[in-house]
């Protein structure tokens, strides 16, 4: 399994990049969000990479951060959701508008990526409304990083697991903490984001983390 390439870019395509390895050209699919930010042809990147293999084809996409392919491997785990549309979503909303819109509930936001229909938006946002705090809380963590120097390498690597939690005394506290590191991980300032869960929690208690994050962010909406 690949899971990282660093190289220098061939070219860049409307779907994908092709990266030269020493010698070795990989052609790795991206969002186009992700192909905004590479740089121009003989530049230096470093892609986390996901491969999907099939009987007669093997592809490769890519991303610049773990939290995005964390994203991407839990979108597709949605029937109806394939690598390509995956990227997709990703493409018209960011990894922070499919945090938002998964956490609101919001089908009309899934629903504006080509190719997902109503049916597949709702069921995105059933099947992953509580597997999503984990990852929202990764945040940008994982950024791949690139070394600007002659010696390419092909970093070969099983993808890494998130980072562990540590235990806390009671389930609620953990809950609150994922959910305030999730709203900072959206742009929020931490005292607005602690205010928010802080209120969230003491309405619910017993909330978990999807429940507070989604609690939280109707409260730092605009009101009006």
């Amino acid at each position: 399994m690949i899971g990282k390439i660093t190289g220098r870019v061939d070219y860049r395509g409307t779907d994908h990049v092709l990266v030269d390895v020493q010698g070795v050209g990989y052609l790795v699919y991206c969002s186009e969000r992700t192909l905004a930010g590479l740089p121009g042809r003989g530049g230096i990147v470093a892609l986390y990479t996901d491969m999907l293999v099939r009987e007669d084809n093997l592809q490769l996409f890519g991303f610049t951060t773990l939290a995005d392919k964390e994203w991407h491997k839990l979108l597709t785990t949605v029937q109806g959701v394939g690598a390509k549309a995956a990227l997709a979503i990703a493409s018209t909303l960011g990894t922070d508008g499919v945090s938002r819109a998964i956490a609101l509930g919001d089908v009309a936001a899934i629903k504006s990526a080509q190719g997902v229909g109503p049916k597949i938006a709702q069921r995105v946002v059933t099947e992953l409304k509580d597997k999503a705090p984990k990852i929202m809380a990764m945040g940008g963590q994982g950024a791949a990083q690139v070394e600007a120097d002659e010696s390419m390498v092909i970093d070969v690597q099983t993808p890494v697991d998130m980072p562990a939690k540590i235990p806390t005394p009671e389930p609620s506290a953990g809950a609150q903490a994922d959910a305030l590191s999730a709203l900072i991980n959206l742009g929020y300032g931490h005292g607005d984001a602690a205010a928010a869960v802080a209120q969230a929690s003491g309405d619910a208690p017993d909330a978990g983390s999807s429940n507070l994050i989604r609690a939280a962010l109707k409260l730092l909406a605009p009101s009006g």
